[in-house]
């Protein structure tokens, strides 16, 4: 079972998957880096920013999350979002001063330290409606500098950010209920063959496979 609740302000969500035996769980790109904790053991993880599906192991027992939004991994961990690109790293090897054993210390930890640049959140909004050429040019920068500050900030290049935000708002009209149809043309696709391209490249199996109850 996965549940989610509101976080504090700078957070994007906080969440628990509990299961009652060992399980593979597919995690799809989102844009988001979690703090994830097992009481179990202890182990404190920071999941990076994905571009591809992640085949997880889950262990009985619950797992608890911190999901911080696009932008926020450097203010949270004080390294670029891209040196944990596609990897889960322990907390200690980020931040090795961090002593947190509970789930609210958890939660304090990030709230604590959590920031989005204004100019970093103007860099997603553009870049969900331009070319990379385009939104350089809009937000003032060079492409190199745009380049870079989204390394720096959200883990991908310009043009895999935008693929991955462009799935991510696909995949929370598709869970809501759209036709497959209506899912193309409010996420910015050409047509469905072009969602469904770029399901399979991203997630690894089928839109209707990776929605399905």
């Amino acid at each position: 079972m996965y549940a989610e609740r509101p976080a504090p302000a700078g957070l994007a969500c906080l969440w628990t998957r509990t299961v009652s035996s060992e399980t593979v769980q597919r995690v799809v790109p989102d844009g988001c880096t979690d703090l994830m904790w097992t009481p179990a053991t202890g182990a404190l993880f920071v999941a990076g920013p994905d571009t591809r599906a992640q085949l997880a192991s889950v262990a009985p027992g619950t797992l608890y999350g911190v999901r911080l939004p696009p932008g926020a991994f450097p203010s949270v961990f004080g390294v670029p979002a891209c040196e944990v690109r596609d990897l889960r790293v322990p907390l200690a090897e980020l931040v090795p001063s961090a002593r947190l054993s509970s789930f609210s210390e958890m939660v304090s930890f990030c709230a604590a330290r959590v920031s989005v640049d204004p100019a970093v959140a103007g860099t997603a909004a553009v870049l969900r409606t331009s070319d990379v050429r385009s939104a350089a040019w809009d937000i003032g920068l060079s492409e190199r500098q745009l380049r870079r500050r989204c390394l720096d900030a959200f883990g991908y290049p310009p043009k895999v950010l935008q693929r991955v935000l462009r799935f991510d708002h696909a995949m929370r009209l598709a869970w809501a209920g759209r036709p497959f149809a209506s899912v193309a043309f409010e996420a910015g696709y050409a047509d469905q063959a072009h969602l469904s391209r770029e399901v399979r490249a991203l997630a690894g199996v089928p839109l209707s496979q990776l929605i399905r109850p």
